[in-house]
């Protein structure tokens, strides 16, 4: 391991630094979005922007990378991010806030491929697991720990814009310095959606609906946050727990669904989503320490979902197809993940601030009650049949979900060839 982050400790700081920006970014715009008295649902089409914005980057970028390099690619877009973050805090209306969010997430996307192809390059047989576990907590406390830096100023002003902007353009330094050739790049290749749901209806609804629960968690827990009174801290700290739930919860509901049936573990972490969710709407206002304790135990069920989804999906391919189904499900994720914020906002317009969680119990309730639908049509995989559930990153880009899905594809090989 500690090898490993020899050979790629400036990719993965360079990583760090734009989740960073990301979750700092994300954050403070729900938080001023309030205070400039944004309509909710303004709001909720700001945040789904970015997820628009990431999808339509993750469809374009490895076009560009094949037509200019990848060096040149990271350059531009970098630049052209760290220039959004900032006409945030010189334009303070809606429709320009829409726009911008449009372009930094078409730019994120790039920016992650980019880092991550480099990252997959230097990956070997015997350390692509090792790190793609570091990805995952970088990615993972990158976001979470940039909840916290927006104490470091007053949201109302500038200074937490430049901040954002200066994170994403430090990490132009690492990754640019990187004295290794760029690795060669092709466009992932996919499997029709058709058949993908002939093969795994519940892998294909449940991406799409925890793309929307996991969009929404995202985008508008900071304009829940400030719209029930918490303070710039505890906005920050509520944020934050959503991704320590992620980083607490995967493992062990990884390897759990490794020793029962995916279906049931699935079933399992939407209905405690659901319960939770449906839970805090009814109680009606919670302490900030009860609502820490909601927001962790939601988050501890929603990051992993997706995870478990592409992991039931595979357990039905051969190992030739995985990569390519991966590809297929982080698109329908990122449709659902469209949808969420301004979904979410809508509710939060209509029924004020316990919309947020009403959204999140339909969310994961439809997905619950599909996969109990699901179960009743086919029985399941033996668990000797089952692939290895593997952490699929949908916080980053499709070459990391490849990462992961590479990880599946080689275990199963070897599997089928020790049988």
């Amino acid at each position: 391991m500690a090898a490993s982050l020899r050979s790629t400790w400036a990719l993965l700081l360079g990583i760090a630094l734009i989740m960073l920006g990301s979750g700092l970014q994300s954050t403070l715009l729900g938080v001023r979005a309030a205070l400039e008295d944004f309509p909710t649902t303004m709001t909720g089409l700001v945040m789904s922007a970015y997820f628009a914005g990431f999808l339509a980057g993750s469809i374009a970028a490895p076009r560009l990378l094949q037509q200019v390099g990848h060096v040149r690619v990271f350059a531009a877009l970098a630049s052209l991010a760290s220039t959004a973050v900032l006409a945030h805090a010189v334009v303070v209306e809606p429709w320009t806030w829409i726009a911008m969010r449009l372009l930094t997430g078409f730019c994120s996307a790039g920016l992650y491929v980019v880092a991550e192809s480099w990252l997959n390059d230097r990956a070997t047989n015997e350390t692509r697991g090792q790190l793609l576990a570091a990805y995952m907590v970088i990615v993972l406390g990158g976001v979470g720990g940039g909840q916290f830096l927006l104490n470091v100023a007053d949201p109302a002003g500038f200074v937490l814009f430049i901040a954002a902007s200066i994170l994403i353009s430090l990490a132009l330094i690492p990754i640019l310095l990187t004295a290794t050739p760029a690795p060669d790049f092709t466009s992932p290749t996919t499997i029709s959606l058709r058949e993908l749901y002939r093969v795994s209806p519940l892998g294909v609804i449940g991406c799409f609906g925890i793309g929307i629960a996991q969009s929404a968690l995202w985008g508008m827990s900071a304009v829940y946050a400030e719209s029930i009174g918490f303070s710039i801290a505890e906005i920050t700290f509520y944020g934050g727990a959503i991704f320590l739930g992620g980083i607490l919860f995967q493992f062990p509901l990884g390897r759990l669904s490794d020793r029962f049936d995916r279906r049931q573990v699935i079933t399992g972490v939407t209905c405690v989503a659901f319960a939770v969710s449906l839970a805090a709407v009814f109680i009606g206002e919670l302490s900030i320490w009860h609502s820490l304790a909601v927001i962790l135990l939601i988050g501890g069920m929603c990051m992993p979902a997706y995870s478990l989804c592409v992991a039931h999906t595979n357990d039905f391919l051969q190992p030739s197809q995985m990569v390519a189904a991966s590809a297929s499900l982080y698109f329908v994720y990122g449709v659902g993940a469209s949808f969420g914020p301004f979904a979410t906002a809508g509710v939060m317009s209509l029924y004020g601030p316990p919309g947020f969680y009403f959204s999140l119990a339909v969310a994961n309730g439809a997905v619950f009650l599909f996969a109990l639908y699901r179960m009743t049509r086919r029985a399941a995989v033996p668990l000797e049949e089952q692939v290895s559930s593997i952490y699929m990153p949908s916080q980053g880009s499709l070459v990391a979900t490849e990462l992961a899905a590479e990880i599946m594809h080689e275990e199963a090989e070897e599997a089928e060839s020790q049988a």
